[in-house]
């Protein structure tokens, strides 16, 4: 599951408004956050949920990745210094944020389908998926400084894929 806000943060990672501690830390919190809630919500919800949001869940993530991936594509084709804006503050943090956890949610469902406790298993999601996010994120802003825009053509593309990538896993179960 870490994966996925792994390879965001390589994404996102290119962006200049992501060089530095402040910005890491507030994207690597809320991806550990968000990953570490969303399956103890998925537990609490129980079999409620699930048929619920079940359909239309990747949907969902797919949408939230292609918006934000094509900001960033848009951003990439610019002549000036357009930016997509900071990813790491706002309704883009909630956004990405979600969109990266919300098979934490699914997992946590599964977990209270079959009576596991939540609480251990969500605390190292949470934890390994924050520091997978620093790690995409430095990588990222290594690539985004040698490269330039061309990254962040790359990492709408990105983006745009993992998106894809929930679909078809959705689709062929």
């Amino acid at each position: 599951m870490a994966i996925d806000a792994f390879v965001v943060c390589l994404a996102v990672g290119t962006q200049p408004e992501l060089r530095g501690r402040r910005p890491a830390f507030r994207l690597s919190f809320h991806f550990g956050l968000f990953q570490f809630l969303m399956p103890i919500m998925g537990w609490l919800a129980g079999s409620t949920l699930e048929p619920l949001i079940g359909d239309f869940d990747h949907w969902v993530a797919f949408a939230l990745l292609a918006i934000v991936g094509g900001r960033m594509i848009h951003a990439s084709r610019q002549k000036d210094e357009m930016s997509i804006g900071d990813p790491s503050r706002g309704w883009t943090l909630v956004v990405l944020s979600i969109a990266v956890s919300i098979d934490a949610l699914a997992v946590g469902l599964s977990l209270g389908l079959v009576g596991i406790s939540v609480g251990y298993p969500a605390l190292w999601i949470g934890l390994v998926t924050a520091a997978l996010s620093l790690l995409g994120l430095r990588i990222g802003n290594t690539a985004g400084q040698r490269l330039g825009k061309t990254v962040g053509f790359i990492g709408g593309l990105v983006l745009i894929g993992v998106g894809l990538r929930i679909v078809l896993d959705h689709l062929m179960l």
